[in-house]
């Protein structure tokens, strides 16, 4: 459960619970009220109803009785046969009845098990009279659940559109974090919100401009050192070209070979970490990836391109993927001499496969073959080992373009290299 579903759980319950206890309360005062109003007049209007009783004849008595009757209360003739318990509201009104008509013409006074209160009376003729009140009956009418409910419901909506400004920052901040790898080159987070949110914001910012500071040392120390490498590289190599044709000559100038191959791909990895930096625009991919599948095919290599025939144009970095899915044709084309280019659109999914059918990767080395001058121990040699920068670069470059990059099995046996980045 997210955070705001949290908060806004609790303030509807906080809420609910306040209105409840409000209502409550409410509805003990309004009873008392009612119960103070039915002791005032009840004395009065009973006093009115026996007086005219003691003037009409016995025989006209029953007749009167339906006009004489209200709304929650009614006579009987007779006295009352019921089973009686003490009741403080019948009590009170005993009293007020004694004091309009008398306590001698009081007796017993209670409530049934249902709640209807009874009073037994006497007329003047000493004939028994039965007195049945209901008391006072608390309910809430259907407008005033309404309202109640409607009022709750606004406080609702407006507590939840307030969590919901409260924790807009927090789920800035949270995609930030989850982008951090990708592009450290964003806009800062705006420092905002409540105190606690904006000097969150404030940390953030301070560490990715650190983390952005240490990355860009690195590649600089890298790129330096490598540049610096490269003078004497060619004056080591031009010097063993003076030398005899011997074996020792050859092999050195292929050690030297194989240090300025790692120069350059070591600048090429210091380069890549200003991959963000690359304007992002409209591209028509399936024309960008056919240009670098016929460049392939012109230097010898054997690749293939299977795409669909039309595709929207996608927003990208394009030098920063052609460099990618060139380093992973390369790599297939190095290790296995062929390689397969297959592009798929799968929802807002665009997928960029490279595949092979080499030996593969075994599943415990497919992540730490991405990690930089990682060398798998089936390729560690003079011939095809390379300077294991080549997934490196193509890890980093991904990232800068919001990719993600997979190692996978390919079925049938082979690599497949799948680059997976969103569709528009």
């Amino acid at each position: 459960m997210s955070l705001a579903s949290r908060i806004a759980g609790l303030l509807i319950a906080g809420l609910l619970l306040a209105y409840g206890l409000a209502s409550l309360a409410w509805l003990a005062e309004r009873g008392e009220v009612m119960g103070r109003m039915l002791n005032a007049y009840l004395g009065r209007d009973v006093a009115t109803a026996v007086a005219v009783l003691d003037r009409l004849p016995e025989a006209e008595r029953a007749a009167w009785l339906p006009r004489l009757a209200r709304p929650n209360y009614r006579y009987e003739l007779g006295a009352p046969q019921d089973a009686l318990a003490s009741d403080e509201l019948a009590l009170s009104l005993t009293q007020t009845l004694a004091a309009e008509l008398g306590s001698a013409r009081i007796g017993t006074a209670g409530a049934r098990p249902d709640g209807e209160l009874v009073f037994a009376l006497k007329l003047a003729d000493g004939s028994a009279l039965t007195l049945r009140a209901q008391p006072p009956r608390l309910k809430l009418s259907g407008a005033t659940l309404a309202l109640l409910a409607a009022q709750i419901a606004v406080l609702a909506l407006c507590g939840a559109a307030a969590v919901r400004l409260a924790t807009r920052p927090l789920r800035r901040l949270a995609d930030a974090a989850d982008g951090l790898g990708a592009d450290l080159a964003a806009q800062p987070l705006p420092e905002e919100g409540p105190r606690e949110v904006a000097s969150a914001a404030r940390a953030f910012n301070a560490m990715q401009a650190r983390i952005a500071g240490h990355l860009r040392e690195r590649s600089e120390i890298l790129a330096a050192v490598t540049h610096d490498l490269q003078t004497p590289l060619t004056r080591m190599r031009l010097r063993s070209e003076l030398l005899a044709e011997t074996d020792t000559r050859d092999k050195l100038l292929a050690d030297i070979d194989e240090m300025r191959g790692l120069v350059a791909e070591g600048l090429h990895y210091a380069a890549s970490a200003h991959a963000a930096e690359e304007a992002p625009q409209a591209v028509d991919l399936v024309a960008l990836l056919d240009g670098l599948v016929c460049d392939g095919q012109d230097a010898g290599q054997q690749v293939s391109l299977e795409a669909p025939s039309s595709l929207a144009p996608v927003t990208t970095r394009p030098r920063a993927l052609r460099r990618v899915v060139g380093n992973l044709v390369d790599n297939a084309v190095k290790f296995t001499g062929a390689a397969e280019v297959v592009v798929t659109l799968d929802n807002s999914q665009l997928r960029i496969a490279v595949l092979d059918r080499g030996p593969g990767i075994p599943a415990d080395q497919r992540q730490a073959a991405l990690q930089p001058f990682v060398r798998l121990e089936a390729s560690r040699n003079r011939a095809s080992g390379g300077t294991g920068l080549g997934l490196a670069i193509a890890q980093r470059l991904a990232q800068a373009l919001g990719a993600t990059l997979e190692l996978l099995p390919r079925e049938g046996g082979g690599l497949e290299a799948r680059l997976s980045l969103p569709a528009n």
